[in-house]
């Protein structure tokens, strides 16, 4: 089921994506830089443990986790947030707690595209991308 999304994913494009960082109250100097790059993406399994590996020319994150444990995160721009990731109707979606707020990501795989759809209330931001060969 979650073999579908391992691999190596580049970003090719993205719809709302200043939106959605300005709903997480991400600051502007951080937001101008995070428009410019195109972050690779590394889905990896090992037994139950999956491994989503984020680079760009700004910041690395790697986060492992095993599907439907809730389990500390530090996000990309510095939240400390609950997260849980589960797959629904084929689809890997992560959704991050904090603050009394709550925040989704969800990854859909169609070929050699993946469409991330990340959700916060009513901001809708989509980033396409593209598997590497």
């Amino acid at each position: 089921m979650v073999d579908a999304f391992v691999g190596t994913w580049d970003l090719k494009s993205s719809e709302n994506f200043d939106e959605y960082m300005k709903a997480l109250n991400v600051s502007f100097p951080t937001r101008s830089v995070a428009r410019l790059t195109k972050p690779t993406t590394i889905i990896s399994v090992d037994g139950d443990k999956i491994t989503v590996e984020t680079r760009s020319t700004i910041k690395n994150t790697t986060l492992s986790f095993k599907l439907g444990e809730e389990f500390d995160e530090k996000t990309a721009d510095d939240r400390d947030v609950k997260s849980i990731v589960t797959i629904e109707d084929g689809k890997l979606v992560h959704v991050q707690k904090w603050n009394g707020k709550e925040t989704s990501l969800v990854r859909e795989v169609n070929g050699k595209a993946l469409t991330l759809t990340l959700t916060l209330g009513d901001v809708i931001c989509k980033r396409h991308y593209e598997k590497s060969e």
